[in-house]
Parts: structure tokens; sequence; C-alpha cells
């Protein structure tokens, strides 16, 4: 089982960067997937949400209108679509696949700076 997440980076702000999370090893399509980020210092957060067939997402509100959530179950992927980004968004980003169990990816780095 395996939840790998990738496209993290540096980026300036009002920039864009898309994360992915990519699941082997469970059946993907009946899972519903979250992604959660860490700030140095602070407690995680929950950032989005969408569950397993993709027809209803839900965003924490720092973060709607800014970010989408999408899937690709055909992929066995998640996607995470951040633009007009802010400092503040710096944080070690995490997706976190549930069903009846749940699946943490290592997470991946996004710095937010100029």
């Amino acid at each position: 089982v395996q939840l790998v997440e990738s496209g993290g980076g540096l980026v300036q702000p009002g920039g864009s960067l898309r994360l992915s999370c990519a699941a082997s090893g469970f059946t993907f399509n009946i899972y519903a997937v979250r992604w959660y980020r860490q700030a140095p210092g602070k407690e995680r957060e929950w950032v989005a949400t969408i569950d397993s067939t993709g027809g209803a997402t839900d965003y924490a509100d720092s973060v709607k209108g800014r970010f989408t959530l999408s899937r690709d179950n055909a992929q066995n992927t998640a996607y995470l679509q951040m633009n007009s980004l802010k400092p503040e968004d710096t944080a070690v980003y995490y997706c976190h696949a549930r069903s009846t169990v749940g699946y943490w990816g290592q997470g991946t780095q996004v710095t937010v700076s100029s």
C-alpha cells in the first residue's frame, strides 16, 4: 500500500502548483481523499476533501476559491491544483485516503516565497 505525493516546490506569491497523490496497493476508487498541511511549529490542518467518485468536494475557508481538488480513478491519482499561492500556504502537504481504513503519504514541501 502506497500513497506518494509529488509536485511540491518553491513558488513566488501569486504562483501556482499542482500536487499529485498517486495510490497503489488498494482499491483507490472506494476511498475518499483528503489533503492536509502542516506548517513549521503548527498543527496539521485539513485543506480539502473529495469523495470516492469525485462528485463532491469541500475546502477549508483559507483555500476556498484558490485550490481545486480532483481525481482520476482510472489513474489512481488525486490532484490538488493550487492557484494564487500566498506565503501562508507554505507547509508540508499530505495526502490521506480513507475508507474503512486510512493511509497517509509521506508529504511534499510547498514553499511560497519571493
